[in-house]
């Protein structure tokens, strides 16, 4: 694929953490001209696009009406909601407006509903437009660099992608303490994130393994938790001892009746802990370690260089980076549900920071 020289007209959907991170580097970026941006919230609508994200005045006012963005004829919405609202998508493909989100439902479109998918790909026929899912994770950690790694192979026997974030540096006490469920007793029923996980980070997996020939036949999800051994101060507040501190989730999937890809998510805020599953679990610095068995094995780590201070600023920008270099490629490409395998290697475009 060969992009174009010229200039793309984005809108950002949503401003929360990433979103308004997203809208800063979007006003910043070289060759993205920001022309609206879309808010959820009553008391954001009418306030200025660079005041949601910190920096200067920019003279484009946020609106709550999809028909407002529709009339601006983007050639791209940066889609970052809470959820999914088919509608929306289906409005704005069918309008001519190619989209890149965070939202994980569209990483494989052989993993969708068939009727969603049905429906999606019919707007984006109506509308000559693309639709892509990106992010850090599920995303870059677990396509862009296993298919990476995989190229250096000709046997291939088990990719597993590790994850780990300390969360202790975080001050999002409604976050952790309430939505994640640290510091909560270990009886809290744990199948809702399990099958989240299962959702997000399955069609991912099965991308890959499809891609490189070797379909996934069952995909299964596990977990459980780690309980503090004691009083745990977090930047949020209070972890008890006796309450949950840690939790690990593994994705994985089989090939010809042996595991051949995993995921395993290992999320906590204190590492002295005792495991709910009697096993000795590995605690790493937030970040990656992809092990690869084949006839080239590889055992890659990557962490973050950033003091603890400095964690919490930094991290918005790994998963609102990745869409908004993808702009040029979504909007180049051909009509669709696009995935990182129909993609180029996306290449930033960097330049002098506009503010």
């Amino acid at each position: 694929m060969t992009l174009s020289s010229g200039r793309y007209r984005v809108v950002q959907w949503a401003t929360g953490n990433v979103g308004s991170r997203a809208l800063r580097r979007a006003i910043e970026h070289p060759q993205i001209d920001l022309v609206g941006v879309y808010v959820h919230s009553a008391d954001k609508v009418g306030r200025d696009a660079g005041e949601l994200c910190g920096i200067g005045r920019t003279g484009i006012a946020a609106t709550n009406a999809i028909e407002d963005v529709v009339a601006l004829r983007p050639d791209c919405v940066m889609y970052m909601p809470q959820y999914t609202n088919y509608d929306e998508v289906c409005r704005l493909l069918e309008s001519g407006i190619n989209v890149v989100t965070t939202r994980t439902e569209f990483l494989n479109p052989a993993s969708m509903d068939p009727s969603l998918r049905a429906r999606v790909e019919a707007a984006c026929r109506r509308g000559d437009t693309s639709i892509h899912s990106t992010g850090c994770s599920p995303g870059f950690a677990t396509e862009a660099l296993p298919l990476l790694l995989t190229s250096l192979q000709r046997r291939l026997d088990h990719v597993s992608i590790n994850e780990f974030a300390d969360n202790a540096s975080r001050n999002s006490p409604q976050m952790l303490f309430e939505v994640m469920g640290f510091g909560q007793p270990p009886g809290r029923p744990m199948q809702a994130r399990l099958n989240h996980l299962r959702d997000a980070f399955g069609p991912s997996l099965q991308l890959v393994a499809s891609t490189v020939g070797k379909p996934l036949e069952r995909v299964e999800v596990s977990g459980g938790v780690g309980i503090a051994r004691q009083d745990t101060r977090i930047a949020a507040g209070r972890v008890p001892a006796g309450t949950v501190a840690a939790m690990r989730t593994i994705v994985s999937g089989t090939h010809g009746g042996k595991p051949l890809a995993s995921f395993t998510a290992t999320w906590y805020v204190s590492s002295d802990v005792e495991t709910d599953d009697g096993e000795h679990w590995e605690f790493r610095q937030s970040g990656w370690r992809l092990l690869v068995r084949g006839d080239v094995p590889l055992d890659v780590s990557i962490t973050y260089p950033v003091a603890p201070e400095d964690y919490a600023d930094m991290t918005p920008g790994l998963t609102a980076h990745i869409p908004l270099n993808t702009v040029p490629y979504i909007c180049d490409a051909p009509a669709g549900i696009r995935t990182s395998v129909d993609l180029p290697r996306i290449i930033p475009i960097f330049g002098e920071v506009r503010t």
